[in-house]
């Protein structure tokens, strides 16, 4: 796996914040902070206004000295919010890690990652850590849009690959609409798949050389490949899977999490339909709880992108 690089500026950006937060609500002056955390004035004064500027800092006009701004509070309320959220899943998951005897996870995009933010494994189960880290980019991340309205997706398709993708979107918008139905994903159970999902883990986007994405990206042809569709979920062929996932979500219908249930073996068509029910349901709960509002799947107009919303507590 590559080293990651690390950048100075975004260090010293990082050694300011980290001060004021570490001063308790005290405001620093430029002087003082230039001189404890050993950086130029002028890099130090660049830093400072552009926090400023971004609302992350305040700076006293009387006093000359910086403090903590009200975009931190927004950006700790969203990822507080992210964290609890990974905890009531997780009283959701159990029932359904127990009867399957396989892991099941609660992750979210945060900030420009997918992070893991909690995990259910029974014992003998592969291991799944919390706080795990994938770039939210293609050709990683779709199911964290999917369920979302279409311009999400497109966020996220515009973004750069952390790996070479082809573009096939009739294919793409086949499993949007189906997956988007069924409530539902079913990812197939390639080796390429699980070796992919092996390198990506912790790797920030864009750290890997440009001839190792490009060795790896022949693991990968086209976004949505390794998704079942319907038709090919045969009730009495066993199909090899590798998870089932299913969106929670938030007060405006917003996709919040992203909850997947790991098979790791050759199931049949009826019981991979089972399982994405049972794991439906246990999202749908994971939506009341946080306050959430669940789309009318009955209502999604397929290519519109748009869905009635229904309360949480109805069926």
């Amino acid at each position: 796996m590559a080293v990651a690089r690390r950048s100075p500026p975004a260090r010293r950006v990082v050694a300011v914040l980290d001060h004021l937060v570490a001063a308790g609500g005290r405001g620093l002056g430029l002087s003082a902070l230039a001189r404890e955390l050993g950086i130029s004035k002028p890099t130090c004064l660049g830093i400072l206004t552009e926090l400023v500027a971004a609302g992350y800092l305040v700076r006293d006009p009387a006093t000359l000295t910086y403090g903590l701004g009200p975009a931190l509070v927004a950006a700790g309320r969203a990822a507080r919010r992210g964290f609890l959220a990974g905890d009531v899943a997780r009283r959701h998951l159990e029932p359904l890690a127990e009867r399957y005897h396989a892991a099941c996870t609660a992750s979210a995009v945060v900030g420009d990652e997918i992070m893991v933010l909690d995990a259910v494994v029974p014992p003998g189960a592969p291991p799944v850590r919390v706080g795990e880290r994938y770039p939210f980019a293609p050709p990683v991340g779709l199911m964290y849009v999917l369920w979302g309205p279409d311009r999400e997706l497109e966020r996220w398709l515009a973004r750069e690959p952390t790996l070479p993708v082809r573009m096939d979107r009739e294919h793409l918008r086949t499993v949007v609409e189906q997956c988007r139905t069924a409530g539902y994903l079913v990812e197939s159970l390639t080796p390429a798949g699980m070796r992919l999902h092996s390198l990506m883990a912790g790797v920030a986007a864009y750290e890997l050389p440009r001839e190792v994405r490009a060795l790896v990206g022949e693991m990968v042809s086209s976004l949505g490949e390794r998704v079942y569709l319907g038709a090919g979920l045969a009730p009495r062929k066993k199909h090899p899977v590798n998870l089932v996932a299913a969106p929670a979500y938030g007060p405006g219908g917003e996709q919040e999490l992203v909850l997947t249930l790991h098979v790791g073996a050759a199931v049949t068509g009826a019981e991979i339909a089972r399982r994405g029910a049972a794991l439906v349901a246990a999202a749908d709960a994971v939506t009341g709880d946080l306050g959430g509002t669940v789309p009318d799947r009955t209502a999604a107009r397929p290519g519109s992108g748009r869905v009635r919303t229904r309360p949480s507590g109805s069926r």
